[in-house]
């Protein structure tokens, strides 16, 4: 089969492999959908690509594609039972590492104290591809009610939104500014929404920003074109509640903080930039600022729980459905950092 690898410089490969086959404890998807993400940025950028240095260890082509959504078409000996699997609709909780550490064993592969972990996409072949094979222990089932697509952005965009928001603690009570309105920002839009909160978002792209707002954004802000701390200050009376930062910016990041009022919450989720405030004013205003990094296999089950029962249209964060053939085109277009988010559809 073939599949895309970022070749660096903003260049597309296309890589030959064998059609892979299911060892012990190993599952091959059929790939339905699978999502550009915006750390894909990166390594679509780097000199490198994601066969380098900065594909955390990496040493030859990969392909790409971390947000994985299909269906279970192979299952290899040790996984049992064989045919709850086969045919099984599914996501792909894209890390594993060594599965007998305290983080590996609460969900947490991401976070392996024992071994480098696996980063389907990254450093290991992803879902840009027709096929994909997995350790039986990432596969996390897709509700009958959900698309492929929303499978797809939950696999990471979606889902580090959602778990972003619930380690926040937002409620139907707050006001949340969201800084940053590109696939994660949106998908943070509009989970908040579906929550009851009313959302604040911010972006220097007018075209994101009306994506914000049919997606139900109460208020949008162009930091380019008016104070954004002031006017936040302004529309909520001294403050939002809560602000969470998907830009990764150092700037972005400071105006986060200064935005929330006494007592408020601020949500740093952009990979990136730096934190840069004086400490004085964060714990005068004794706000609460906390990290929150992508979310285990069981909070990937959660996001799509809730996302089914309260009927959220996850669908419409997509701007744009393409072909692997497309790659180029999608990833040039991508790289504007216009749009919303985009999808391979196979």
């Amino acid at each position: 089969m073939q599949g895309l690898s970022f070749a660096g410089n903003r260049t597309i490969a296309r890589i030959a492999i064998d059609d892979p086959t299911p060892g012990p404890g190993e599952v091959v998807l059929e790939i339905k959908a699978s999502g550009m993400c915006g750390s894909d940025l990166h390594y679509y950028r780097s000199a490198s690509g994601s066969g380098g240095p900065v594909a955390s260890g990496a040493t030859g082509p990969v392909i790409a594609g971390h947000e994985p959504a299909g269906v279970v078409v192979a299952v290899g000996a040790d996984v049992v039972p064989q045919e709850a699997y086969v045919g099984r609709r599914a996501m792909v909780h894209h890390y594993w590492g060594c599965s007998a550490c305290e983080q590996c064993r609460s969900g947490w592969a991401q976070m392996c104290t024992e071994s480098a972990p696996k980063i389907y996409g990254v450093n290991s072949h992803g879902a840009h591809a027709p096929y994909m094979k997995v350790p039986a222990r990432t596969i996390v089932p897709l509700p009958e009610a959900l698309s492929f697509e929303t499978g797809a952005a939950i696999s990471c965009g979606t889902g580090t939104a959602y778990f972003a928001l619930v380690r926040m603690g937002l409620s139907g009570r707050d006001t949340i500014a969201i800084f940053g309105q590109g696939p994660v920002g949106l998908a943070a839009t509009q989970l908040a929404v579906a929550q009851g909160a009313r959302v604040i978002a911010t972006d220097i792209s007018d075209e994101r920003l009306a994506h914000a707002k049919r997606l139900g954004a109460s208020v949008t802000i162009n930091p380019d074109q008016t104070d954004v701390v002031d006017a936040i200050k302004d529309l909520t009376g001294g403050g939002a509640h809560m602000a969470m930062d998907t830009s990764g910016v150092t700037a972005v990041r400071t105006q986060a903080v200064r935005s929330v009022r006494p007592w408020g919450t601020v949500g740093l989720v952009g990979a990136g930039g730096d934190l840069q405030i004086a400490i004085a004013d964060i714990m005068r205003r004794q706000i609460t600022i906390m990290s929150s990094w992508t979310f285990p296999n069981t909070g990937q089950a959660d996001c799509a729980a809730f996302i089914a029962e309260r009927g959220v249209d996850v669908d419409a964060v997509f701007t744009n459905r393409w072909t692997l053939d497309q790659a180029d085109e999608a990833y040039q277009l991508f790289d504007q950092q216009k749009t919303g988010k985009g999808v391979f559809v196979m």
